[in-house]
């Protein structure tokens, strides 16, 4: 082999080592910058309610205890328990009590579940169960920072076309998104009613 042909080779060896050095730098540069834009959202994520009005859902400003729960309102049985079990543990509070906590259900199906049917969905159960609903790309990392675990099924030759399995727990957060504690799917408002409790001793 001659020394050009030599020279060439270690040449072209350079450059794409070099340009795939440059190319995984880029993608580096790039999934940080989704990763910063996906932090600074967490940070104050926006949903919505009711008629698409945009509802902030961390604000130190509003001193009251998330109960944060995630589902969705085709949800065959797991999201109807677990609201009715938020509601009842509601129930055993009073208004001056229920002024301290802010619950909220948080549509993991935005796909069939707009602000509107999600709003009216929670406020079935109780009206204090703010109904929130926004595009995947914000509900699916807010509910990767709690650890939810939800997928899509399709269901064939069914009606209703897909369900989505998830986890089931209650969140229970500090105004700013911190997690304080979560509770287990349950069948009774019990250990609901306990957590609430142990806030209220703090206030």
């Amino acid at each position: 082999m001659s020394k050009n042909w030599s020279l060439a080779i270690v040449m072209a060896f350079v450059l794409g080592y070099g340009l795939k050095v440059f190319l995984d730098g880029q993608e580096k540069i790039e999934a940080e910058k989704v990763q910063a834009a996906v932090d600074a959202m967490l940070v104050d994520p926006v949903l919505y309610s009711g008629d698409n009005t945009p509802v902030h859902i961390f604000d130190n400003k509003d001193k009251r205890t998330r109960i944060v729960y995630f589902g969705y309102t085709r949800c065959p049985d797991v999201c109807p328990t677990s609201l009715a079990m938020l509601s009842g543990a509601l129930r055993e509070f009073s208004d001056e009590q229920l002024s301290h906590f802010r619950p909220l259900f948080i549509s993991i199906d935005p796909e069939r579940d707009d602000s509107a049917s999600a709003t009216q969905y929670a406020q079935y159960f109780h009206p204090t169960i703010e109904g929130l609903s926004a595009p995947l790309e914000l509900t699916k990392p807010l509910a990767d920072k709690y650890g939810v675990i939800f997928r899509k099924t399709e269901l064939k030759d069914s009606a209703i076309g897909y369900v989505v399995d998830h986890s089931s727990y209650f969140y229970f957060l500090e105004p700013d998104g911190t997690l304080i504690t979560s509770v287990p799917h349950t069948l009774e408002p019990t250990p609901l009613v306990i957590e609430m409790n142990k806030i209220l001793d703090k206030q």
